[in-house]
């Protein structure tokens, strides 16, 4: 087994995660197997109980687990399946640590940081670097390893000296580090500075790991003189130093390391030299460059509760970004705080009303997708009423299905006080609920979580369509409240469909309206399992259907035109 680890200095938010993922799909180019781990060194045992504020969006994988969004990326570029447990944190393994001391495995020895908790992250890297994690049968070839944060960080310690033993343990010839370091010009005197990177490469090499190969993000290529003066000070071969300056979209990373020779370096470093191909990238640098090409937009309104931080919907983004490019459409998201489209904010805040509304109103299509808490669900049941009015393609996912079922409820069939339990706690009319084998004292972890089997009601039915007239699908799901089944009944006697319904049929998964164009509610999360070359099916149809109902509206417009 080869490992590769990718490590971090100067500031976060460099792209580590994009350039562990390019670095997957660069060896996969190249005919070897890959699988990936990422350590994120914070207290949480998952990602589960975090704010997207704080972390960006919560990644759900196949088995259920709770992850940083670094997994999806992974799994997005890679087109791999990842388990719970190629997300290693910090909880996690005092959590284990803590167990087996319980148990009395450690013979009344005296636990400490150093050897118990640093074996632990070794055994566990060597544990799930083993498990295949592309469909096929044996163990992997090489495991590429984030680790998360800044070198020097307190929390990253341990992991740091495990990873150091972890090099030995394993061997030369068997382990490869890249550094993801930055780069900066200073506007003022437009000079590429090498010492920050020269800083945290002393620090890493201070605390017991050299780096084999510098990738240097900076705003343009690096200088000749530059990677001289960082090779000299840093002990790493030119040859050996990558730039990744800024592109116009991500999936050009794989492409800048394959013209920069990075897995030459990697090989020579592994010793895998002789035994590879050169990386077959073709359909991927087609993709890159159509990506590149793309004038006509599409406007699509999100209309979400943590519009400021667009990690916060990363998966979502990406789903969308997967479907335009593959109908040719440039992407454009117009991204309105949902609070804003209230009737409080109208008298508090009437230009950010005002704005709201118009963004809204000029869309394309509207995807209203999931959240917790009732900060903004108003304005998110607005929007799902204006596009049920007006006809405009809508997507809700999750709190945005239970939404439009909400608003149906309320506008339809009258009942003013039609709510979700997770508001109003005493609505008379709940039309959504909490699901009996949920927890209300324990958070983390206590969600229907994971792949869960969706069987389709109607065979003609828009979604049963889009995903090629199969009789069931599996997607993964994130939630703790469902639509209420006793009132099913009166729901799609009024009009509302609801086309996907789980094994019991008690649980209702996709809701459409059979005489709109496009308006479908779905309870799970389509966007965690879209690939760049494999769109999720109900993304590409609200774009698809989006540019439907406009060359409706212009055969109807002409027609009248032409027969007044």
């Amino acid at each position: 087994m080869k490992y590769v680890l990718v490590t971090g200095g100067v500031v976060s938010g460099l792209g580590k995660g994009v350039t562990a993922s390019s670095i997957g799909v660069l060896l996969k180019a190249c005919g070897l197997r890959v699988t990936c781990i990422k350590i994120d060194p914070y207290l949480n045992t998952d990602a589960g109980t975090m704010s997207p504020f704080e972390h960006g969006e919560v990644f759900v994988l196949d088995d259920g687990g709770e992850v940083d969004l670094d997994l999806g990326n992974y799994e997005r570029f890679m087109d791999i399946k990842l388990t719970r447990d190629n997300n290693i944190t910090t909880g996690k393994i005092y959590q284990s640590v803590i167990d087996k001391e319980r148990k009395g495995d450690y013979l009344g020895k005296t636990v400490q940081v150093v050897p118990h908790i640093t074996d632990e992250i070794q055994d566990w890297i060597e544990r799930v670097a083993m498990i295949p994690v592309d469909g096929k049968e044996g163990p992997v070839d090489v495991c590429v390893i984030e680790l998360g944060g800044t070198i020097g960080d307190i929390e990253s310690m341990p992991f740091i000296e495990a990873l150091g033993q972890f090099s030995y343990r394993v061997g030369p010839g068997n382990f490869c580090l890249i550094h993801v370091s930055l780069v900066p010009v200073l506007n003022v005197v437009g000079e590429q500075k090498t010492k920050p990177t020269q800083h945290s490469v002393r620090g890493l090499r201070g605390q017991g790991l050299t780096p084999n190969i510098l990738a240097c993000r900076s705003t343009v290529a690096l200088d000749d003189n530059v990677k001289g003066k960082l090779s000299q000070f840093c002990h790493v071969p030119e040859q050996n130093i990558i730039t990744l300056y800024d592109v116009p979209n991500i999936w050009h990373i794989p492409l800048l390391l394959r013209d920069q020779k990075a897995h030459e370096a990697i090989f020579k470093v592994l010793n895998l030299q002789g035994t590879t191909k050169e990386p077959l990238l073709k359909e991927w640098t087609s993709r890159a460059e159509i990506c590149d090409g793309l004038h006509e937009p599409v406007r699509i309104a999100m209309v979400g509760k943590y519009t400021g931080l667009s990690d916060a919907y990363l998966s979502i983004l990406k789903a969308l970004l997967h479907a335009s490019v593959d109908l040719r459409k440039k992407l454009v998201i117009d991204w309105i705080p949902a609070c804003d489209l209230e009737d409080a904010t109208e008298k508090e805040n009437p230009d950010a009303y005002k704005a709201a509304w118009k963004l809204l109103k000029g869309a394309d299509g509207i995807l209203v997708p999931g959240g917790f808490g009732n900060r903004g669900v108003q304005g998110k049941i607005l929007a799902a009423k204006y596009a049920r009015e007006h006809r405009i393609p809508y997507l809700g996912i999750c709190l945005g299905m239970q939404v439009a079922v909400i608003e149906f409820a309320r506008s339809v069939l009258n009942l003013r006080d039609a709510n979700s339990t997770e508001f109003d706690p005493n609505t008379k009319n709940p039309c959504v609920i909490f699901m009996p084998e949920g927890s209300k004292t324990h958070m983390g972890g206590t969600m229907r979580l994971g792949s869960r089997r969706t069987y389709f009601q109607i065979k003609d039915c828009k979604s049963a369509k889009l995903y090629g007239n199969r009789t069931f699908i599996d997607e993964r799901h994130r939630h703790r409240y469902e639509v209420n089944p006793d009132m099913i009944a009166r729901l799609e006697n009024a009009g509302l469909s609801f086309t996907g319904k789980d094994e019991t049929s008690q649980r209702m998964e996709i809701v459409e309206l059979p005489n709109h164009p496009y308006f479908i509610g779905v309870q799970f999360h389509p966007e965690y399992k879209s690939r760049p070359g494999k769109p999720s099916p109900l993304f590409l149809g609200n774009i698809s259907h989006l540019y439907f109902v406009c060359v409706c509206v212009c055969v109807c417009f002409l027609f009248v035109l032409w027969f007044p």
